[in-house]
């Protein structure tokens, strides 16, 4: 129960952050952005790192997983960024909150076990968050956006891979060490690819504000889907975590006004059943 409530926590900070993702990735470079963000997630996990400690728990195997941890979430940042780029938020979130079937099903590989209506309340996560897209599209006539479907997809992948190895981390280690590391590499990789794309140059200033409030919201809910690593059941919050594309949708339908009919709404109350369900 512990984690499923962690991840609905971090599902509301990163749906929070998806909204600004929106906004964020049609008025600026994508690289440059997600710098500011992921350094600021940093600097706030450095310092409480620093301050608590639980270094001297740190593995080389847990150093080398939250390594790679961090670079899978930067590689499915960036496809995040992409999908919200190109697609309208009723499309892309629900398709970037499809990982829990990855989730569970790594879960399963690992030896834990998942029932039948475990599967049952994946789908119904899924099968929910999918409807939102179906039936907004089918309301404003406009056609799937592939593009951004196959980026949003690509993040799905990339977020159920960094849960994963980062609450594998986590066991083999200590829970800040491994978010700091995790975090650094982020950061590395993404600077190697601005390098390489010759995209340094700073965000406008009138971001800067916005873009450190995404990486406060981005660096709590990553902690809190990891920490959950050290509880039972931590594929829980992996899958209630999935969660923030409701959270992004229903955000949308408040700021930005995008519709939301009542075929979506039933289909946000098949989500809310099945993660209740996840709770039991």
């Amino acid at each position: 129960m512990h984690s499923l409530l962690l991840g609905l926590a971090a599902a509301l900070a990163w749906g929070i952050h998806d909204l600004c993702v929106r906004f964020v990735s049609q008025r600026t470079g994508i690289l440059p952005a997600m710098l500011i963000v992921f350094a600021t997630g940093a600097i706030l996990v450095a310092g409480t790192a620093l301050t608590f400690g639980g270094w001297q728990a740190m593995t080389l195997p847990a150093t080398r997983l939250a390594g790679l941890s961090g670079a899978i979430f930067a590689l499915g940042s960036y496809a995040l960024y992409r999908a919200f780029a190109l697609g309208p938020v009723k499309l892309v979130a629900p398709l970037v909150g499809a990982y829990p079937v990855l989730s569970l099903g790594m879960a399963m590989l690992q030896g834990q076990p998942v029932g039948p209506g475990h599967w049952l309340a994946v789908a119904a996560v899924v099968g929910g968050v999918g409807c939102i897209a179906v039936f907004s599209t089918e309301d404003d006539g406009s056609p799937v956006n592939l593009q951004a479907a196959a980026w949003g997809l690509a993040g799905a992948v990339g977020f159920a891979l960094t849960f994963a190895i980062g609450q594998a981390a986590i066991q083999a280690g200590a829970e800040l060490p491994v978010l700091i590391v995790t975090r650094l590499a982020a950061i590395l990789l993404l600077l190697g690819l601005a390098l390489l794309a010759r995209m340094v140059q700073l965000p406008a200033r009138k971001l800067l504000p916005l873009l450190v409030l995404m990486g406060t919201l981005d660096a709590l809910a990553l902690g809190l889907v990891i920490y959950s690593g050290t509880l039972p059941r931590p594929e829980f919050a992996s899958v209630s975590a999935s969660l923030f594309g409701l959270v992004t949708v229903v955000l949308a339908w408040l700021v930005l006004r995008e519709s939301m009919n009542r075929a979506q709404w039933i289909s946000v109350a098949v989500t809310f059943g099945g993660i209740a369900y996840l709770g039991f």
